[in-house]
């Protein structure tokens, strides 16, 4: 049995003791330059560069200073808004036209305001120490804070000092101050978020203090932060993703049942596991292939990056038999090269590998060996990366696992291209999976990338980044906190956070209900993949009859929701809608569901609350106002705008439809590439003088930027319940690059009071419909 053991770093940041906008510091002058506003002060040159209405980045640089650059967030450039300037009695105020800096002369200071309502004031504002820098910003008293990464602190943020290392935590279960995934922003309760974009690594202090205290420290870089205001949460995030970057849409594969582990130890492991899901009727859309593909252990061999023949002696067969059959291939890679492997001398003679400040190869000793790690930073390093990529692509392999990516050991001492290891730490992640995404774009222009990595930084979904929750423990304690961690990173524009179901870590047997759970959950979380290490098999296929009954019945449901689960993926493509999305986006006024994570919303339909315990018999659940809930299993409904107690049997974790919303599903189950898109059912939970409206977005599931090539159909679905009447519509819409298909639907309509008089199509009578009056349903 081999297990991975957690790894613990020590790393210091030598954090000053006292902060302070220094009295000394006094106002000189400001102007507006070329879009921008310069404003001086004694000891250096704040730089104010509104993005647009809604985002204004200031940036500061000491007197002398000479600015350096670790800024890979934002993408987003200034869209012409042209700032004014007009004096006041003791300062200046700057306004976009929308959001309005207000900049104090004596005292010092800057407070950004958004209408009326003032956002956030610098405060405290810049300090600097011998070894770190900072930025304090003053808050209200009543904020709630989130965001910070990927961590298990609660929805509430606020009162914990945060550090920027982007480190795994092996094994985590209800409480992770510090994992793979670690952003350097807020948001706040009042509906702005702050980015401080500087990849170096540092503290991010949301008020540890209790002085109404944000502080953000770093070891180097340039101090620079974006502010961000919402008119709501949803504008809020379409916002931040215009900033940082849209997640292209993935794949349509992406969204089926993955066959994954740690590991398959062979070809032939991996074609009858395969083969158990076509045996089982388990629809399966991919095979996750681990560390083995390139040695017959762990150690010693990483970064060889080539097949070991000896268990994979004919990895293309194997690759074209599993692609015929629908399933994808997927490898798995990290970015050390050990010593001892064979590629080692030709990454040294190539120098596409972190260096020491003499220029040799940077080596040093982890889990897995002694090693040096490719310079990601450095064009050359990161050609030699690509063409590894590319041949295997040639070869058929269908996506990407970039793992241990925080690096996961990551030497102070080793210097890229770019600045030391402590200075793009964070970034480091960030740009492996630019490299995978623009290299696709490159030579494989025609093809969606899928790029699995569990570490990143602000912006990378813009690179196609599909993350993880890291190595969670196989517990009840692992499974709390997934919908905490998968919430707060689609609000930080990451809407692919997922977690290994079923848990990674630890345990020698496994806890069946606990496997259940986990797998009923990852129906309505954005990636379905039953990972662990290899001691408990995580395939359902695996699994005792009954066990095996329940998975199944996940992982058709999860088939059957495809059309909606990938009209939400297009939709966060478009504006960086979520896909899970905590409940006060739907009832921002409730103060309670600002830090609530039992329930949350899969899309604007379905509201689901996971299981999170042994042998729950019932749960509460609140459920928003402004609608009625029906139970999407038994179809009693429920008003909302209060909790309710629902009865949970080891079937279903229970999942609410909301009033008045349309679901799309397909009539047949089958994978991905199988599956007939043009037979759909259309299902409507009609609820009274309520009007409604759903586009169905669909494409050939590969072309990359298929709605902006016109490759693409929309199927607007409106419904309007007025008087005795309800009129259901359908307008399609084809973009100019797609051959549009008639479309089989069978319209199923939801919570009718009675049976129906007549029905009318086009405005003729037609028979054939269904009237089920135990479940109030009618169908046609």
């Amino acid at each position: 049995m081999i297990k991975r053991m957690p790894l613990f770093l020590v790393f210091a940041f030598g954090i000053s003791t006292a902060f302070g906008q220094p009295s000394e510091r006094t106002f000189t002058g400001a102007k507006e330059v070329s879009g921008k506003v310069e404003i001086q002060v004694s000891d250096g040159t704040y730089t104010l560069v509104p993005i647009n209405e809604k985002m204004v980045q200031t940036t500061f640089i000491p007197n002398g200073a000479k600015p350096k650059n670790f800024s890979y967030g934002v993408s987003m450039k200034p869209t012409g808004v042209k700032p004014t300037l007009a004096e006041t009695a003791n300062g200046i105020t700057v306004s976009t036209g929308g959001i309005r800096i207000e900049v104090q002369k004596s005292p010092f200071g800057l407070s950004y305001y958004y209408g009326d309502s003032l956002l956030v004031s610098e405060g405290k504002g810049f300090t600097k120490t011998d070894s770190t820098q900072s930025m304090s910003l003053s808050i209200g008293a009543s904020e709630i804070l989130y965001g910070g990464g990927a961590r298990v602190l609660g929805m509430n943020r606020r009162g914990n000092n945060l550090k920027l290392y982007n480190r795994a935590h092996y094994g985590y279960e209800t409480r992770s101050e510090l994992m793979n995934y670690s952003l350097p922003m807020f948001l706040s309760s009042k509906c702005y978020a702050v980015l401080f974009d500087n990849a170096s690594i540092g503290t991010l202090d949301l008020d540890s203090k209790a002085t109404n205290t944000v502080t953000y420290e770093t070891i180097s870089g340039t101090m620079n932060y974006t502010i961000i205001a919402g008119d709501s949460w949803f504008d809020l995030t379409d916002q931040y993703t215009r900033l940082t970057g849209r997640q292209p849409l993935p794949p349509r594969w992406a969204f089926g049942n993955f066959s994954s582990r740690f590991g398959y130890h062979s070809q032939n492991e991996v074609v009858s596991t395969v083969d158990k899901f076509f045996q089982d009727s388990i629809p399966v859309d991919a095979a996750i292939v681990d560390i083995y593909w390139f040695g017959k252990g762990i150690f010693g061999d990483m970064g060889r990056l080539d097949w070991y023949r000896d268990s994979f002696p004919e990895p293309q067969k194997m690759i074209q038999s599993l692609t015929d059959r629908g399933v994808k291939t997927i490898l798995v890679t990290e970015p050390f090269v050990l010593t001892t492997s064979s590629r080692w001398q030709e990454a040294v003679n190539q120098k596409v590998l972190g260096t020491d400040t003499t220029g040799k190869p940077y080596t040093y000793d982890f889990y897995f060996g002694n090693t040096g790690l490719v310079d990601i930073f450095k064009p050359e390093a990161r050609d030699w990366f690509w063409n590894i990529y590319k041949d295997l692509t040639n070869q058929g392999i269908g996506g990407w696992w970039g793992d241990l990516g925080e690096p996961e050991v990551h030497p102070a001492g080793l210097q890229h291209a770019n600045g030391s290891a402590d200075e793009v730490h964070n970034a480091y992640g960030h740009k492996w999976a630019q490299l995978v995404y623009e290299g696709y774009q490159k030579d494989f222009p025609e093809t969606r990338p899928f790029i699995l990595m569990r570490s990143g930084y602000a912006g990378s979904q813009r690179y196609g980044i599909i993350p993880w929750s890291g190595d969670v423990s196989r517990s009840w304690g692992g499974l709390i906190p997934q919908p905490e961690i998968a919430l707060q990173m689609g609000m930080q524009g990451l809407a692919y956070m997922h977690s290994d179901l079923g848990g990674f870590a630890g345990g020698d047997k496994i806890d069946n209900e606990l496997y259940i759970r986990w797998l009923q959950y990852g129906v309505f979380q954005p990636i379905f993949r039953p990972h662990a290490q290899e001691n408990i098999a995580p395939e359902p296929v695996f699994q005792n009859d009954t066990t095996k009954a329940y998975a199944r019945a996940s992982i058709l449901l999860r088939y059957k929701l495809l059309p909606y689960i990938y009209t939400m993926a297009y939709e966060n493509s478009q504006t960086g809608k979520p896909l899970m999305q905590p409940l006060f986006y739907v009832e921002p006024t409730n103060h309670m569901l600002l830090t609530y994570d039992k329930a949350y919303m899969w899309g604007d339909a379905l509201l689901v609350s996971p299981i999170k315990a042994a042998g729950v018999t019932e749960q509460t659940v609140y459920l928003p106002k402004g609608s009625t809930w029906t139970d999407f299993y038994t179809g009693k409904v429920y008003e909302g705008g209060a909790e309710v107690t629902l009865p949970v049997t080891l079937n279903h974790i229970p999942v609410l439809v909301k009033g008045g919303a349309i679901i799309p599903m397909l009539k047949k189950v089958a994978s991905t590439t199988k599956a007939n898109y043009n037979s759909v059912e259309v299902h409507y939970y009609m609820e009274a003088n309520k009007s409604t409206s759903y586009r169905l977005y669909g494409d050939d599931g590969a072309t990359p930027e298929a709605f902006e090539k016109g490759a693409y159909e929309l199927l607007t679905i409106t419904a309007e319940a007025k008087n005795k009447n309800l009129t259901v519509e359908f307008i399609p819409e084809v973009g100019k690059g797609f051959g549009g298909q008639e479309k089989d639907v069978d319209l199923c309509l939801h919570n009718l009071t009675r049976q129906p008089k007549q029905v009318m199509v086009n405005g003729k009578k037609v028979k054939g419909w269904k009237w089920n009056a135990a479940k109030a349903t009618i169908s046609l």
